[in-house]
């Protein structure tokens, strides 16, 4: 690979991606489920409607994955990312006045369109322009942000709401704001992207894009998505009104969430480098499946606090090992892995949809009921599992696996 972008251009690169997932999903998407219990209780929407809302994100991330790949060929990588960034900023502001339902929903479905788009094109704009030895710890710094995301908003959100529910939408904003500006020069330019961008031949074996193994892929995929919601989007109002432990537990907790999803990206990738992807990701979808069953009947809040630094390191470590099993799956070129990937984000991305709209119809149909939910979404991950070890028994719809080198086995995202 020649010309290969390296030194503090190659970090610059990586420290724009890992904020790029911190602001268009980290904060835009996670943020709100420690501020769903003040919403509530600062009477800004009833309870049916907060839960409703929380759904737009996830809408709006499934319409970013779909476009994501036009709106990439129209600006170009670079420049899509930057004003998904902003968009993210802008949409986090405009929250910060309850004008009314329908704004609310608007620029909630705004925030999670950048998120998808950032979702989809994030790591193929770092990855593919960097020596092999760099693009495992690369993809970790990446999905870290969306980790650090999520506990820097159990963190801030606290502390913000001290001046008041807009107050924290605005200071929420002005954090996003912050990072897209110190990354704006940070992505690499056109040139260097195509003097680095691959171009040999694929390496033999591989399936193609409409394999059984990759089909089947999906459709965990998608299961694994529906099993994230119920803890993503309900945990922090769980223990605050669940429990009647009030919106300080409420936040405590999720800052636990938070920790776990610091860890989960690095832990979970060096268990499919030493595993392989496809067992490390039965075993993590087991013990996951396990973690929220479990809280569905735990009512002591020590223990909610452990299930959920196990839970929280799922939502940001499963991608990783997803995106390694797209790469042991489909042969080694930057633009297949990328179409591959981009299909794996839809399957999530409407899954995550769906479900959150079914999440919150059965929300108000149980009365309020945050143990249902859990154990729905428990069950979403033993199909999960299921689909995974049918997964062993189809043939490949190529030779093998790709079987790949050290280096390139550890590149968990692109």
């Amino acid at each position: 690979m020649n010309a290969t972008p390296s030194g503090p251009a190659a970090w610059r690169a990586i420290a724009a991606g890992a904020s790029a997932s911190f602001v268009g999903i980290g904060l835009a998407r996670f943020a709100y489920t420690p501020l769903l219990p003040e919403l509530i209780n600062a009477h800004w929407f009833s309870p049916s409607a907060v839960a409703y809302l929380g759904a737009a994100n996830l809408a709006g991330y499934l319409l970013g994955a779909l476009a994501a790949r036009r709106v990439a060929r129209r600006l170009g990588d670079r420049r899509a990312l930057r004003w998904m960034m902003v968009l993210a900023t802008v949409g986090l502001l405009a929250c910060s006045v309850p004008v009314s339902v329908v704004w609310f929903f608007a620029w909630r479905l705004v925030s999670g369109v950048a998120g998808g788009v950032i979702m989809v094109r994030v790591a193929g704009a770092v990855l593919p322009h960097l020596r092999g030895e760099r693009r495992g710890l690369a993809g970790g710094a990446i999905f870290a942000g969306l980790g650090l995301g999520i506990a820097a908003s159990g963190t801030l959100v606290p502390l913000l709401l001290t001046a008041g529910l807009s107050s924290t939408w605005i200071g929420l904003a002005a954090l996003c704001a912050l990072l897209t500006v110190l990354s704006w020069n940070g992505w690499f330019t056109p040139r260097a992207s195509a003097a680095a961008t691959p171009s040999g031949a694929a390496p033999r074996g591989g399936e193609s894009a409409g394999s059984p193994r990759l089909a089947l892929l999906l459709v965990q995929y998608a299961l694994i998505s529906m099993g994230l919601v119920p803890a993503m989007s309900f945990l922090a109002d769980f223990v605050s009104r669940g429990l009647d432990r009030g919106s300080g537990s409420g936040a405590m907790v999720w800052i636990v969430y938070g920790l776990g999803a610091l860890v989960g990206p690095t832990l979970y990738g060096l268990l499919g480098d030493r595993l392989g992807f496809a067992r490390a990701l039965l075993l993590i979808i087991l013990v996951q499946t396990g973690a929220l069953t479990t809280l569905a009947f735990v009512h002591d809040l020590p223990e909610v606090a452990v299930l959920s630094a196990v839970i929280g390191s799922f939502p940001p470590g499963v991608v990783p090992v997803v995106l390694g099993r797209v790469h042991e799956l489909v042969p080694a070129r930057a633009e297949e892995q990328s179409a591959a990937w981009g299909k794996a984000t839809v399957a999530g991305a409407l899954s995550l949809a769906v479900s959150a709209y079914l999440y919150s119809y059965v929300f108000d149909l149980t009365g309020q009921n945050h143990r249902v939910l859990f154990l729905i979404g428990g069950g979403a991950l033993a199909l999960a599992l299921l689909t995974g070890l049918a997964t062993r028994f189809v043939h490949s719809g190529g030779d093998h696996t790709v079987h790949v080198t050290a280096p390139e086995r550890v590149t968990t995202a692109g």
